[in-house]
């Protein structure tokens, strides 16, 4: 009889099911309506039938295949420890296990990850799997698993599909997940097998999620058909080097430059691009032909399921290890917690490893964070190290205009032939589709194949004089390191059992995508930071800021920097390292341009100042104190912003209801700058920032970084003079409120840093409005009518009664199935999502609870998990998830840390044998 299962639920098949899925619509509908009769009814949907997924965890099952018993472990959490006596019999019960809890999940992101997910909710998502489909990234992780991991790697993979499959084999698709009932009323789906590929193909989701600045490069773009140049470095400033630290202080960087400073060629690795601008570029100047195909684009980003992240849109993390001369232990602390979206279940899943005796045929203890779906441990610690993990923000994408001739496209004075390949896309319900997918000789695809908007850019973009005639139109191909087959499933094992920073720095080198900042510490009181990654190298001209011309053979990239020129530091000497998005090193001090769209260091400096100040007050810093300085909630703009706003004169023959506003500006004298749920003062003040930001900028960006809906009266494009205003025309934003601009992180923080001593900045100008009796001309105008909005914002919002605000009643955090949980009536969303939470923080805080100022108050994306690692003893380190081990909607541990998450608390994290078992409350053994 096969064992009571688990699954999950999965990522999100993709927001063009909202916008053009009435089949997907009708499914919900259809699915309802089952539910709902199967429950009153009581027949099918009986409570049974719910509990059939539910992972057996006590007792004995047979599972073929391994070489000896398996021993799984679960505390009260539901988190498994897993001990066993070889490699093979590790990973295949850890496919085993997660497969129990999680394989909705798994299953929905390898379809994402293939192009498929049209055979599981239909033709919705058929635009979503055509571009998927051109990326090609499960062809990139075949390649990978043929051609370039070890066979150490191979054989891991192959073990955990092994797991996975003896997982499924005999269940009917009720008994694996309350999901795949639903869906079998009106599809006849059933889960193949699992592969080795599948658990490789997610690496290329979490990379695309962690891309680097490819946002910002359309950003700039789109940004040019209502801004000129001066206006737009206005909102892309130099980053603040001598306020906000960089990581790498000093150490190895200086050596690097002392050895290839000033020279032109780093061998293999190309010439370095210095701080350039990027001359050269057909779209430098842009116009609204070029709007019109980078728009397109956009939408087709915005359509990807949220893999790991916001699509790439504000993705950050914070990560920070203090050595033991000033820690309580006298051993390191080190602390992570990754900024992503906010997912159900976590996209993290907590888990041990171990060896019951570690040795050649054994040789993992290690404990952590993984993904439902690979083996191995992303985050965490093994029994001498500890690791963590921020995204490095490094440019290792560039979109290229690419003059299409026939079945070719210019290259270098000559046309060349795409290589093309042609894909089948599967439709449940409905017929196939074949695609062309064509690429450059260099691998690049073509993303405008999978756009109308994008093929119409030749006829009407901009271009320099030196560009080939626009003809039948330029197209848009992508350059990015994940397309290329790489090692970083080796290096997830290679991490898993590094003893030491020999070990950990080689298997650094080899996790090649995504470009990760790692920090490192071990027992014996060693900490570091290095930085690995595929990062290419440009020539001078080009710096990958603004679409490159793909006709011009020096635009494409020149090597890769070599991992022995990559930045690191070990053991410096100020005793700490902190790493959350900001610069990884001066550019004065770095021969390579590693990006020019750094995160603007707001989090980063708030977390050197509070171990600054620590030591500087002669204390010692605990593990406690390591989590409360995740809980951080200052906001670094308010503290720049109040004293301002303090000052201004709220009178009665400006405003109307003068008294009601200065009720509201009185909230914020003696206000702490923290933004706790309960505080009325941060309501306010994140609602007069966000109308600064409204007023100021983002009423004056082009309709395609607005949010979708909101309409205003624009002067047409290329006026010269005055404009009536019956000559205005309507324009309406066109991006998702979640991806809209400004975002009001720590990029505008320095935009209006940059800007606050400039009383009559063009900025500062608005036109009258209903609650004003004139217009604004300047920063304080400006500044007094976003209180007087933000007053009847939150009027409208909270009430007129000030005593009863608060942030949290504003700042929630949802939590979404991010399939079925997504879209639909009432009841279906009831049983699979979970929430609201009132929670305390905001954007750019340490406790980076992120909202999109252009779009609402609601959470974004959070802190996804928490860990501080105690290496003086591990049984004493704490960690926390997001949601729960469990995947099913009534599982007991489906969100049961959500609660103590929101409160900042951390569980105990056993890891020696004794521990675990003391923490033991169910025992599974699996036999061969």
């Amino acid at each position: 009889m096969p064992p009571n299962t688990t699954a999950s639920t999965g990522q999100q098949p993709g927001k063009s099911g909202r916008k053009k899925g009435r089949r997907a619509r009708l499914l919900v509908l259809v699915l309802v309506l089952a539910l709902v009769g199967g429950v009153t009814g009581g027949a099918y949907w009986s409570i049974s039938t719910v509990r059939a997924s539910f992972p057996q965890t006590k007792g004995s099952l047979t599972l073929p295949g391994l070489s000896g018993p398996v021993d799984v472990k679960r505390d009260d959490y539901g988190i498994p420890q897993i001990y066993a006596s070889s490699d093979a019999d590790l990973f295949m019960a850890q496919g085993f296990v997660q497969a129990q809890d999680r394989f909705y999940e798994m299953d929905v992101r390898r379809h994402m990850t293939s192009g498929r997910l049209s055979e599981m909710f239909g033709e919705s998502q058929v635009d979503n799997d055509e571009f998927l489909r051109t990326l090609g990234w499960d062809r990139v992780a075949k390649e990978e698993y043929d051609k370039t991991l070890s066979a150490s790697t191979k054989k891991y993979l192959q073990a955990y599909a092994k797991g996975v499959n003896a997982y499924l084999d005999g269940k009917d698709n009720k008994d694996i997940s309350l999901e795949y009932a639903a869906l079998g009323f009106t599809n006849d789906y059933k889960p193949q097998k699992w592969t080795p590929v599948d658990s490789l193909a997610w690496l290329k989701a979490m990379a695309w999620d962690l891309r680097g600045n490819m946002q910002d490069e359309i950003d700039r773009a789109l940004m040019t058909s209502r801004l000129g140049p001066k206006q737009i470095q206005d909102l892309y400033p130099d980053y603040p080097y001598g306020r906000n630290k960089a990581i790498v202080q000093t150490g190895q960087y200086d050596e690097v430059t002392k050895t290839f400073q000033g020279s032109g060629s780093a061998g293999s690795s190309g010439t370095g691009t210095g701080t350039g601008t990027g001359t050269g570029t057909a779209s430098a100047s842009g116009t609204s032909g070029l709007q019109s195909q980078l728009s397109g684009l956009q939408d087709v980003l915005d359509d990807l399921p949220t893999a790991v992240g916001v699509n790439g849109n504000g993705i950050g993390s914070n990560s920070w290890v203090v050595a033991g001369k000033y820690t309580i232990t006298g051993k390191p602390l080190l602390a992570n917690d990754p900024h992503l979206s906010a997912s159900l279940p976590s996209v993290w899943y907590q888990m041990g490893l171990h060896c019951r005796a570690v040795s050649s045929k054994c040789q993992y203890d290690v404990s952590g964070y993984t993904f439902a779906g690979m083996p191995g441990v992303i985050i965490g610690h093994n029994q001498n190290i500890a690791w963590g993990m921020t995204n490095s923000g490094v440019d290792v994408t560039d979109l290229y205009l690419e003059k299409l001739s026939g079945d070719g496209y210019l290259y270098d004075g000559r046309t060349v032939p795409f290589v093309s390949r042609e894909e089948t896309i599967k439709v449940a319900g409905g017929a196939s589709k074949e695609i062309v997918v064509r690429e450059t000789k260099d691998g690049m695809p073509l993303l405008s194949d999978r756009s109308s908007e994008l093929v119409k850019v030749g006829k009407k973009a901009a271009v320099d004089t030196a560009a080939p005639d626009r003809g039948d139109g330029y197209g848009i191909a992508l350059r990015w390191t994940a397309l290329e087959p790489g090692t970083s499933m080796d290096a997830v094992f290679a991490m898993d059992r590094a003893a030491n920073w020999s070990d950990f720095r080689g298997a650094a080198a080899l996790f090649d995508v995504p470009s990760q900042n790692l920090i490192y510490a071990d027992t014996k009181d060693n900490i570091g930071y290095t930085l690995p990654g595929r990062i290419p190298t440009r020539a001078k001209g080009f710096d990958g800021s603004v679409p490159a011309p793909g006709w011009d053979a020096r635009s494409r990239w020149t090597g890769y920097i070599d991992q022995d020129e990559l930045p690191y530091e070990y053991d410096p000497a100020r005793g700490y390292i902190v790493t959350a998005n900001q610069a990884v090193v001066d550019r004065t001090k770095y021969p390579y341009t590693l990006t020019t769209d750094w995160g603007y260091g707001a989090r980063s400096q708030r977390i050197t100042d509070l171990i600054q100040s620590k030591i500087d007050g002669g204390g010692k810093i605990s593990t406690d104190d390591m989590r409360q300085m995740q809980l951080d909630n200052s906001s670094e703009i308010a503290k720049l912003l109040v004293p301002k706003l303090l000052k201004i004169d709220i009178s009665d023959k400006d405003v109307r209801d003068a008294s009601d506003v200065r009720d509201a500006q009185e909230l914020l004298e003696g206000w702490d700058y923290t933004q706790d749920a309960d505080s009325a003062a941060a309501a306010y003040f994140n609602s007069v920032w966000r109308n600064i930001l409204k007023l100021s900028f983002g009423n004056k960006l082009p309709k395609e970084l607005r949010v979708k809906g909101q309409c205003l009266l624009v002067d047409p494009v290329n006026t010269t003079g005055p404009v009536d205003a019956t000559e205005k025309v309507r324009e309406c934003g066109e991006r998702d409120a979640d991806q809209a601009q400004p975002d009001g992180g720590d990029r505008w923080f320095e935009v209006v840093r940059n800007l606050m001593d400039d009383q009559d900045s063009d900025w500062w100008t608005t036109p009258k409005s209903g609650n004003r009796k004139g217009a604004d001309h300047n920063r304080d105008d400006l500044f007094r009518r976003a209180m007087v909005d933000a007053r009847w914002e939150l009027t409208a919002k909270l009430g007129k009664d000030i005593d009863t605000w608060s942030w949290g009643r504003l700042h929630r955090l949802f939590l979404k199935n991010q399939t079925l949980g997504t879209e639909g009536p009432g009841f279906l969303q009831y049983v699979l999502n979970r929430g609201p939470w009132k929670l305390s923080g905001g954007e750019a805080t340490v406790n980076a609870s992120g909202w999109n100022a252009a779009g609402g108050y609601g959470v974004v994306w959070v802190p996804s998990m928490r860990m501080v690692v105690n290496l003086s003893d591990l049984d004493k380190s704490k960690w926390i998830n997001l949601t729960g081990a469990s995947g099913h909607a009534y599982n007991a541990h489906y969100t049961d840390q959500t609660d103590k998450w929101a409160e900042g608390e951390l569980l105990d994290w056993s890891f020696s044998d004794d521990a675990v078992d003391d923490d033991t409350s169910d025992t599974l053994v699996l036999r061969p």
